[in-house]
């Protein structure tokens, strides 16, 4: 029975330094080399700067539950400040090989836990979470229903961990010992050149050179493909290309694209070097309404397209080579034998599985593409195949270089072993994901990138769309799609990974799996976001095949486990009401069990991607269950964090301010004789604490785009905190409505500061709130100035306001950015034209000619009292959809502190003063 004990607060229920994890979570996207995330393809990864940081401040003692070493406030938020800094070094990628520092991180979860601290996520995924408490020194365990985040779990956590520091077995390698998994990657490298080179003996004939206008040959880096439907004009009845576009390159002053030219009956096509192709309209023969036959301006409905489709019928024609140049790209028209070659027979054997139909994820199922083999050509199919079918003989070759190193024989890798069998195995599971990725990159679902002149990959979204023209990758190029590069992202992950301490990952359903004495912290699915089985099926079909006796007790099955997947699958749940709830019943369960058995000393954490609206109010189907289930099965939610990948005036430009890309909550379990309480109650009591909690908040150093997010955390935990709270007509208030109490006290409470405003900031802050930057009658504004005892005239003589012609309306921040104001010299100052101004100025003339601006307004009013306008404003401009007012006024705050630092080294002469003369 879980009753109330003392329990030590972590840093993850009182503060963390938000802003500077989700700006190294942001940057992550833009680093690519090294990180874990090229070892394969994975959905909805974390990044590991915020899982990093996470599973610090979760184990991590916050200060305020040691009174005995910090008696007082200062001495609390000086160890605060310490371990923040602390994690904020541990957020940047460049410093994971700083050893000192990981032994401190490691020292501080040691001196909070007492050691013995094992970690495990449920829900593996991509495996951040994971890699990243194995990075933290400590005992790593993940798990997942489908096999193939298994699979890449082992990779990342387990076997660079059972062959740390050795050497390479492969001849050509000269070093000594390894540091932590860099022979691994070595091998890596060399078997993997070795697989290519052998494949390429068996079927390189089928990737000839092609020569230019010179006659000079070149290697192929893809062929670009149209498909094809008879022209639905009966008198008429050629084949027509389906064209999303007919440009190759779009690069400036080297444009290409491929004309259609129709001769006879049929079309050929020429490629094209100016940039005087096809624009707008023209600018292919198929959009999102449909297509249009090019032979005659017949026009082609899906319907009709499906239909020839599902028959066999739809064909495809090559309308264009891309080459190696050397220096850079070469389009070629299409010849003879580049398409003869192509039509090569499909292999004997391959592959394959049966395609989900989910409407608007799976799209090509409606095409006639139900098993995953027609997402390949022919010649596709044959290398791929061919590729995979020579793993095992390269595996064969890295037991004998094992062998002939000294290296014991041993048990295989699936029977725990870690000698030389087991070190094949594992090699050979590498070169089976380097496959396996380059399937992504060898699919007739390719499409070509016109500005980067570069292969885009089948998923580049969370679906399988279909493509009209498609890029047939040259994986024996050394440009973009080809096998080698996936081999080399494959190693520099590895190389990268800590490998040590031994971590372990299994397949098991988060359901029944055992949760004794662990820390968990996961990232469960997100409601109907994600089809992970059905999409996963697309690689798993090659992994197994590769991996059938390699990993046998991981790829039992012939695809992924589809009936006990925790997402809300209308199609395969009854319908959206039976989908809600097995998702819900399921989320349920899952959380009552881990109450049940887990180490209860640490909070655990959870990952919740916001991003699914419902219609009707703005909510989300998905963060309600989350929230409900939660609370259901037992656990009070102490805290809430906005962590996201994204910058946040990207967050606000894209009209999605009011959304982190993920929220992790902090969770402890609730005392079973947690009291219930009235709505009044309840109330109250928020009002209280938040009322504290968002003044902590904003001191903290947290972006204003991030606040109502974070302010959910102190909300949700009174409401959480209850077993129950009755609304007036005696009914439990669920989840949603005290979401909806939450957020209207968020803005009772920022609202509480007009009393403390001068009369001017009083007006402006309402008459913002009513019109915005806009004019309205001047009759309106007297009225409202009165009553915030103020007057038009003296808003226009403080420099703030426009009144004339029977018209006002407040000046804006563009309209106030002079950063040559002086506001020692200016004979009315208000909170609110500092605040404009300040925006105004950083928006237009940078952080530098703030400074001196920042440093007069502090001689004048508190400027803590000026920030704190800036996140009232921000929250106002957020409730106008003022995007550009929104993203003016979260510069302004997450900058403060650097703004600060400079202000105060700034030399403030007061007028009439002396060393300035005053004329």
């Amino acid at each position: 029975m879980v009753t109330e004990t003392p329990r030590r607060k972590k840093l993850i229920e009182t503060g963390i330094p938000l802003k500077t994890i989700n700006k190294e979570s942001a940057r992550e996207k833009s680093l690519r080399h090294g990180l874990p995330s090229t070892l394969h393809l994975y959905w909805a990864r974390r990044p590991l700067a915020t899982t990093r940081s996470i599973l610090f401040a979760q184990l991590v003692d916050d200060p305020s539950a040691h009174p005995d070493r910090f008696p007082t406030v200062e001495a609390q938020d000086e160890e605060r400040g310490r371990l923040h800094e602390l994690m904020e070094r541990l957020a940047h990628w460049e410093n994971v090989n700083d050893t000192n520092l990981y032994r401190q991180a490691h020292q501080a979860i040691m001196d909070s836990t007492g050691g013995g601290i094992a970690v495990l996520d449920p829900f593996a995924g991509g495996g951040s979470i994971p890699l990243e408490a194995q990075r933290l020194g400590l005992e790593s365990h993940a798990s997942d229903l489908n096999p193939l985040p298994v699979i890449l779990n082992k990779a990342l956590i387990d076997f660079p961990a059972r062959f740390h520091d050795r050497p390479a077995v492969n001849p050509n390698y000269k070093g000594d010992i390894g540091s932590d998994a860099a022979g691994m990657a070595d091998d890596i490298r060399y078997y993997g050149k070795l697989l290519r080179d052998k494949a390429f003996a068996k079927v390189g004939h089928l990737y000839p050179k092609v020569k230019d206008e010179h006659g000079t040959e070149h290697t192929v880096i893809a062929w670009i493909w149209a498909r094809t439907v008879t022209n639905p004009n009966p008198a008429n009845p050629v084949q027509v290309p389906l064209v999303r576009s007919w440009w190759l390159s779009k690069k400036k002053g080297h444009e290409a694209w491929v004309k259609p030219i129709i001769e006879d009956g049929k079309i050929r096509y020429e490629v094209q070097h100016n940039a005087d192709g096809p624009k707008g309209n023209e600018e292919g023969t198929v959009n999102r309404k449909g297509g249009i036959s090019i032979a005659d301006g017949t026009p082609i409905d899906f319907p009709y397209i499906r239909e020839e489709s599902r028959a066999g019928r739809m064909g495809a024609q090559l309308i264009g080579v891309v080459a190696d140049g050397g220096r850079g790209r070469l389009y070629l028209s299409p010849d003879a034998q580049q398409i003869a070659v192509a039509a090569c027979d499909k292999p004997a054997d391959y592959p394959n599985g049966d395609i989900f139909d989910w409407p608007g994820r799976i799209n090509v199922f409606r095409y006639g593409m139900t098993e995953f083999a027609d997402l390949f050509t022919n010649r596709q199919l044959t290398v791929l195949t061919t590729l995979a079918d020579t793993v095992a003989e390269v595996r064969e070759q890295v037991l004998r270089d094992s062998l002939a190193k000294g290296m014991p024989q041993g048990e295989p890798l699936d029977a725990g072993g870690t000698g030389a069998q087991a070190y094949a195995d594992a090699i050979s599971v590498y070169l089976s994901l380097a496959v396996s990725k380059q399937t992504d990159y060898c699919s007739n679902l390719c499409s070509w990138h016109t500005t980067g002149e570069k292969i885009n990959h089948v998923f580049t979204r969370q679906a399988i769309p279909m493509a009209w023209d498609y890029t047939e990758a040259n994986p024996f190029s050394i440009r973009s799609g080809n096998y080698l590069g996936q081999v080399n992202w494959v190693a520099e992950a590895i190389q990268n990974v800590p490998a040590q301490p031994q971590g372990e990952a299994q397949q098991a359903d988060a359901a029944t799996r055992d949760y004794a004495n662990v820390v968990v912290s996961t990232d469960p699915p997100y409601y109907d976001n994600i089809g992970y089985s059905d999409l996963s099926d697309y690689f798993y079909v090659w992994l197994r095949r590769m991996l059938k006796d390699v990993l046998p007790s991981t790829v039992r099955t012939m695809l992924t486990p589809k009936a006990q997947e925790l997402v809300a699958n209308p199609y395969r749940h009854g319908g959206k009401e039976g989908a809600a709830e097995f998702f819900v019943d399921g989320f349920n369960h899952v959380f009552a069990h881990i109450r049940d058995t887990a180490n209860l000393d640490v909070p655990m954490t959870v990952y919740y991607a916001y991003k699914q609206r419902d219609t009707k109010n703005g909510g989300s189907t998905g963060w309600y269950a989350l929230l409900d289930g939660l609370i259901k099965a037992g656990w009070e939610i102490t805290a809430t964090w906005p962590v996201r990948s994204e910058l946040s005036n990207r967050l606000i430009a894209n009209g999605s301010n009011a959304l982190a890309s993920s929220i992790v909550l902090a969770c402890r379990p609730r005392p079973v004789d947690a009291p219930s309480v009235t709505m009044r109650i309840f109330n109250s009591v928020l009002r209280s604490e938040l009322t504290e909690e968002l003044r902590t908040l904003m001191a903290s150093g947290i972006d204003p785009v991030d606040l109502n997010q974070a302010a959910i955390g102190p909300g949700i935990s009174v409401y959480s905190r209850y077993s129950r709270i009755r609304e007036a007509d005696g009914i439990d208030m669920p989840v949603q409505k005290a979401l909806e109490i939450i957020n209207r006290t968020v803005d009772e409470v920022m609202g509480d500061a007009d009393a403390d405003y001068d009369a001017d900031t009083r007006f402006a802050v309402k008459w913002y709130q009513s019109y915005g930057w806009a004019q309205e009658n001047t009759g309106m504004a007297d009225q409202l100035a009165r009553s915030c005892g103020t007057s038009p005239d003296a808003l226009v003589r403080g420099g703030m306001f426009e009144a004339s012609g029977g018209k006002s309306r407040l000046l804006t921040p563009e309209e106030l950015n002079d950063e040559h104001w002086h506001p020692l010299r200016d004979d009315r100052v208000s909170l609110w034209e500092a605040c404009i101004r300040m925006a105004g100025i950083l928006d237009a003339k940078g952080v530098d000619a703030v400074a001196p601006v920042m440093a007069e307004a502090g001689e004048i009013m508190p400027l803590d009292n000026i920030r704190a306008l800036g996140f009232r404003m921000y929250h106002e401009a957020e409730k106008r959809k003022d995007t550009e007012g929104a993203i003016r006024f979260n510069n302004l705050v997450s900058m403060w502190d650097d703004l600060d630092q400079m202000s105060s080294k700034e030399t403030v002469v007061r007028p009439g003063v002396q060393g300035e003369l005053d004329m």
